[in-house]
């Protein structure tokens, strides 16, 4: 387990991360309200060159940056109000792997064959109000991890 101590070392994890994606990726992120899923998303982003804070794509779904704001397409989706897993099909976010990343809040809305390849993330929170973050490394991701 990872433990982030605040939203400063949310950040920094997300920024680390960034320097390992590549465009194809998927990187899920699950955990309750608050734990600090968009902190990691927003650190992602700002690594990759975003100078405006990133919104959470909570009321739209889906939050797209792409060259010049950012140097690789990167797709931020939030599924928290995805009611039915037959909603995803209409957001194209497969298509849209073939040139972008896509990093996933709430990845349990949608069924258990989305995203396979995903690098799985799930923050818990700690008693202390640390988060504590644990991986599911698939293959694809095995010589990018752990992060350093």
């Amino acid at each position: 387990m990872i433990r982030l101590a605040g939203e400063a070392e949310s950040r920094a994890f997300g920024q680390r991360l960034a320097g390992v994606l590549a465009p194809g990726d998927v990187v899920t992120l699950s955990g309750p309200l608050g734990a600090g899923k968009t902190s990691i998303a927003r650190g992602l982003l700002e690594a990759l060159g975003l100078e405006d804070e990133a919104p959470s794509p909570s009321y739209a779904i889906v939050q797209s940056y792409a060259p010049p704001d950012v140097s690789m397409p990167v797709l931020h989706v939030d599924l928290y109000r995805i009611e039915d897993e037959r909603d995803l099909l209409e957001l194209g976010l497969d298509d849209a792997r073939y040139d972008s990343a896509l990093l996933v809040e709430w990845p349990e809305r949608a069924g258990a064959h989305w995203w396979r390849d995903a690098l799985r993330l799930t923050l818990v929170i700690e008693a202390d109000g640390a988060r504590g973050l644990t991986a599911e490394v698939p293959a694809a991701w095995k010589a990018r991890w752990p992060l350093t």
